[in-house]
């Protein structure tokens, strides 16, 4: 049986994801009691598989080492937030980025920086303990539900002859989930300005 490519990291990898995965109930707390409401719909967490770190390494030309699995590939821990609200997101990446342990070593806004095809989200590179890397995926709901059919249909079937007018309904679909998250953002800046006067 061949060597585990994050050679003897591996329960502290565990202890990293479960520390995370702590901060993140932690700042879930904190804002339920503030806003009456769990902000987090679902939280998905993973250390990368073997064979997908190994084949991520040779797509980048990397040796199928610990020091390549661990320093230079920085998603070897991931979590995906996913969010009911727009504003949460920010809330939640504010309080990451505020964290003695943790350090933002890059940041991607795909929520007011679509991406061509309309993905929207909210990437971070976490450096955690000045030793480790975290990618963590904020989103609310449909921006996780458009990433999800996105998926399917990009990556599951073969795509022949009308591959511009899926390209330019798929972007349609992002963008209408999009008005309809803002939507629903007002939404609720109404409610609790409403509530709030009482």
């Amino acid at each position: 049986m061949e060597d585990s490519i994050y050679g003897d990291a591996r329960p502290e990898l565990e202890r990293i994801m479960n520390k995370l995965l702590e901060d993140i109930r932690l700042v879930r707390q904190e804002m339920s009691e503030k806003l009456g409401m769990d902000p987090v719909e679902h939280c998905l967490s993973r250390i990368k598989g073997e064979e997908s770190m190994r084949e991520k390494c040779r797509r980048k030309g990397l040796p199928e080492t610990p020091e390549s699995a661990l320093t230079l590939i920085h998603d070897t821990i991931g979590l995906r937030i996913v969010c009911s609200f727009i504003d949460d997101i920010y809330t939640i990446r504010d309080y990451l980025a505020a964290q003695p342990d943790y350090e933002i070593i890059n940041e991607k806004d795909y929520i007011r920086h679509a991406k061509e095809n309309g993905y929207r989200s909210y990437h971070l590179i976490l450096k955690v303990e000045d030793k480790y890397y975290a990618e963590i995926q904020l989103r609310t709901i449909s921006m996780d539900t458009w990433a999800a059919l996105e998926h399917h249909l990009k990556y599951k079937k073969k795509i022949t002859g009308n591959e511009k007018l899926i390209q330019q309904e798929l972007k349609r679909c992002a963008d209408e989930l999009a008005s309809t998250d803002l939507s629903m953002q007002t939404l609720r800046d109404m409610i609790f300005a409403e509530n709030n006067k009482q």
